[in-house]
């Protein structure tokens, strides 16, 4: 066996490996066994003893071996099956060597990848070496060697760290390829698709990457899985797509992939990527969701229960009507002092000494004998404004947890208006001693102005930029407003703050053509002051609270605390407003109790809501279609149309969990002026 023909052709074979390929791997085989497995394989009579060892046991070629034997590349052949070529893969003019590197070949390849090659030398061997016979004269022996190219060496750093490097982006690329599902990947670029995550079109070059490796994936075995997690990193290395695991996108991946729920998974990446402020303005579904949410729908006999139409007095049974002034609009329309009246400047008037009654006493005693009954509109009433809304086809199917198939909306597709509720839905703190609560974004129109909610201290200013000072803290911060969401700013102090002067302003930071109108409460002492402003342009005061011996001695009001005049959904503040019906919201109608909270509703004479309301939200419905098909649903609450109908019954509502007062005027017996409380 002539060793020069083994000797140059491994050479050569190396020589190319190292030129051709942008990584090379190592297998996990012993070294120290591959050299032995290389001495045994070759023929005896070809490898006898040369003083103390074997022929071809040589020092120089077994460091050679041990160096780089256990090299491969990674290629795919005709076939787009992924193969593994050895440093052992190539022949010689001598069959017995091409046996002997056949079946090294085969050790290796038959060996899993534990690695990237890497080196700090320039050449694996030496190609000779030189040494003396007995007589003295020089013998060169010729060795196994080769040069490795600069894209497989290191330079100015550890070997062994950039090999842990590539081994890392491996271990997250394989632990992405085995753990997130297919389904999870088509899931999220339909939502980027979608526009339904926040800053989901930042990701989409890396989903729509990552599914394409994980397509290929899912198509293999095992052992070519394996290969094809290793040489992907010879075309991306440093890739988003390889390292999407550890990445925002990769959380809502996984999330979905370990069965979360959608909205659960969906919101722990938003909490990674989102700013403190930002509320989401649309549900989140599917393609997938929508199919199977119209399935059921339609195999249980809902389809036409989804049309929904503005309710009338007609729609109520007596049963459900606690009041009802048949002769209001025969009158008004004839009496032509009345309808000058409603065009004619108004102020407010103070209803301090009238007697006060609880709700329910007022239900129980009072309405029984009621011909008429106005309410005392004011400012801060707009945010209550409501409507009941009925099904469009008559006897459809029930779709709420109530015995029938009626819904309500308050103003701002709100459930329960209340700027504290808003507040403490956003997460702002509403228990303290003294609050200072902004809100905007909350009419007809979209506000994207960013409004901020600040107050100047006895030791410095709080707003944005300095949220806690002299004990109060600014705990909600809008900057962007949600189409759909009222945006809300608060700033409280749990505890009684120090003496001094403590003024409250709005300010507009960003004008972005919003409508600049912002509705404003400060509360302390179990009082709250509302203030509704409008144009605002820059700074705007809205009042100063002095505190003075630890208790609070005086508040100066900067804005009016109800507007002189306003008028929205055809109705005109400080004035008395005609009530048409008064009625429980229908989860308490026919005396059911116990299905959410009661609402207290006043229908107004002429009171039209110019919104497209939601048809119903997903807390109304009953427990077929809620919470299986809740996103979805909750979707179509918000897209459903509510068809106009003459003579609408809307107007304000009180819920029974917020405290609230209205002033009414009842005419019976006799005519008195009385303040209900909520």
């Amino acid at each position: 066996m002539n060793f020069e023909d083994l000797r140059v052709a491994l050479k050569k074979h190396v020589d190319e490996m190292t030129e051709t390929y942008g990584l090379l791997y190592e297998v996990d085989l012993d070294k120290d066994s591959l050299w032995n497995t290389y001495l045994d394989v070759i023929p005896p009579e070809h490898n006898k003893i040369y003083k103390s060892r074997r022929e071809y046991d040589c020092s120089t070629c077994r460091h050679f071996v041990k160096g780089i034997g256990n090299v491969v590349a990674i290629k795919k052949d005709y076939d787009g099956k992924f193969v593994i070529e050895t440093v052992w893969d190539f022949t010689t003019p001598d069959e017995r060597w091409n046996n002997v590197v056949k079946f090294l070949s085969d050790c290796v390849k038959h060996c899993y990848i534990k690695g990237v090659f890497k080196t700090d030398l320039k050449n694996i061997g030496v190609d000779k070496t030189p040494s003396y016979d007995e007589n003295g004269n020089v013998i060169v022996w010729r060795h196994m060697s080769a040069t490795i190219t600069e894209r497989h060496m290191v330079h100015g750093a550890s070997v062994a760290s950039i090999k842990g490097d590539y081994a890392s982006e491996h271990d997250v690329f394989k632990r992405s390829l085995d753990e997130i599902t297919i389904d999870a990947c088509r899931v999220v670029s339909e939502l980027i698709a979608q526009d339904a995550i926040y800053r989901g079109a930042e990701y989409k070059h890396n989903v729509d990457g990552f599914m394409r490796c994980k397509t290929v994936y899912d198509k293999l075995t095992d052992r070519q899985k394996e290969l094809y997690s290793w040489w992907f990193l010879s075309q991306e290395y440093h890739s988003p797509v390889a390292r999407i695991k550890n990445s925002s996108i990769g959380t809502l991946l996984v999330g979905i992939s370990e069965g979360e729920e959608l909205n659960v998974a969906v919101s722990k990446y938003e909490a990674m990527v989102a700013p403190e402020n930002y509320k989401r303005s649309k549900p989140i579904y599917t393609t997938k969701m929508l199919e199977e949410a119209k399935k059921t729908i339609t195999e249980m006999g809902y389809l036409d229960s989804l049309s929904r139409r503005f309710a009338n007095a007609d729609d109520i049974t007596v049963n459900n009507i606690l009041f009802r002034n048949s002769d209001t609009s025969k009158r008004m329309e004839s009496d032509i002092f009345s309808s000058m009246e409603k065009r004619a400047k108004s102020t407010p008037k103070k209803f301090d000494k009238v007697s006060e009654i609880g709700i329910e006493k007022f239900i129980t005693d009072v309405l029984p004998t009621a011909t008429d009954v106005e309410v005392y509109l004011e400012a801060r009433h707009f945010s209550n404004f409501c409507s009941l809304i009925a099904p469009s086809v008559s006897g459809s199917k029930n779709m709420f947890k109530w015995n029938n198939n009626f819904s309500w909306a308050y103003r701002g597709n709100l459930a329960d208006s209340s700027l504290k509720q808003n507040v403490k839905n956003a997460g702002g703190r509403v228990d303290g001693v003294l609050r200072f609560s902004i809100q905007w974004n909350d009419l007809d129109d979209y506000d994207m102005n960013d409004m901020d909610a600040h107050c100047q201290t006895p030791l410095g200013e709080i707003f944005f930029a300095h949220k806690n000072c002299c004990g109060g803290r600014l705990d909600v911060d809008i900057i962007d407003p949600n189409k759909n969401t009222p945006a809300v700013e608060n700033i409280t102090w749990a505890k009684m703050p120090i003496d001094g002067t403590y003024t409250f302003f709005v300010n507009k930071y960003s004008d972005r053509g919003g409508m600049s109108g912002v509705r404003a409460e400060i509360e302390f002492d179990g009082h709250v002051y509302q203030y509704d402003c409008r144009d605002i342009k820059g700074k705007y005061n809205i009042a100063t609270v002095t505190v003075k011996g630890g208790r609070f001695i005086n508040i100066t009001h900067k804005t009016p605390t109800t507007e002189t005049e306003r008028e929205e959904w055809g109705v005109k503040s400080n004035t008395f407003v005609p009530v048409n019906v008064i009625c429980y919201s229908p989860n308490y109608w026919d005396e059911q109790s116990g299905i959410g909270n009661k609402h207290y509703m006043f229908m107004l004479k002429g009171c039209v809501n110019p919104e497209t309301p939601s048809a119903w939200y997903n807390e109304y419905l009953n427990s077929d279609l809620y919470p299986n098909h809740r996103k979805v649903m909750e979707a179509m609450g918000f897209t459903a149309h509510v068809e106009p109908t003459e003579d609408q019954l809307s107007g304000i509502g009180f819920s029974s969990t917020v405290r609230n007062d209205l002033v009414v005027k009842v005419k019976g017996a006799t005519e008195r002026v009385m303040r209900i409380k909520f």
